[in-house]
C-alpha cells in the first residue's frame, strides 16, 4: 500500500496499474491513473489500521492531497491479496471526507507548520 502511495507521489502510473490484482487491471486504464496522479499533489499518508492474514490484507488509510488549492482526504479501507507471492490491490471501500480550500497564508495541511505558500502551495 505504501509503495502505491509513493508511486502516486512520483506519478508512476504504470507501477500503480501493475500492482492491481490481475482481475482488476483491465478495469483500470493507465491513462486514467496518470491523469489523477498528475492532478493530485499527495502530501501525507496516515495508516489507520492493518489486518494481515496469509493471503489477504486489509489496510485502512487516509491519503491527503492538494488539487487546485483544495485539501482532499482519500479515506479508504483497501483489500489486498497475494498472487504469485506478491501483494496486489484488489478493491476498497471509500469514506466520505470533507474538502478544505487552502489559502496562501494558511498552515499547510501536510503538518509541516509552514505556511501553505512556502510549503506545498508553490
Amino acid at each position: 500500500m505504501r509503495s502505491r502511495y509513493t508511486a502516486y507521489c512520483l506519478k508512476d502510473a504504470k507501477y500503480i496499474h501493475d500492482t492491481y490484482a490481475q482481475a482488476k487491471q483491465a478495469q483500470n486504464n493507465i491513462d486514467d491513473i496518470a491523469a489523477f496522479a498528475n492532478y493530485a499533489r499527495f502530501i501525507k499518508l496516515e495508516v489507520l489500521e492493518e489486518v494481515a492474514e496469509a493471503t489477504q490484507e486489509v489496510v485502512e488509510f487516509k491519503a491527503h492531497y492538494i488539487a487546485e488549492n483544495t485539501h482532499y482526504i482519500l479515506h479508504e479501507r483497501s483489500n489486498f491479496i497475494t498472487e504469485a507471492g506478491r501483494w496486489y490491490y484488489l478493491d476498497g471501500e471509500l469514506y466520505d471526507t470533507p474538502t478544505t480550500k487552502v489559502g496562501r497564508n494558511d498552515v499547510c495541511p501536510c503538518d509541516s507548520g509552514k505556511k501553505y505558500k512556502k510549503c506545498h502551495g508553490s
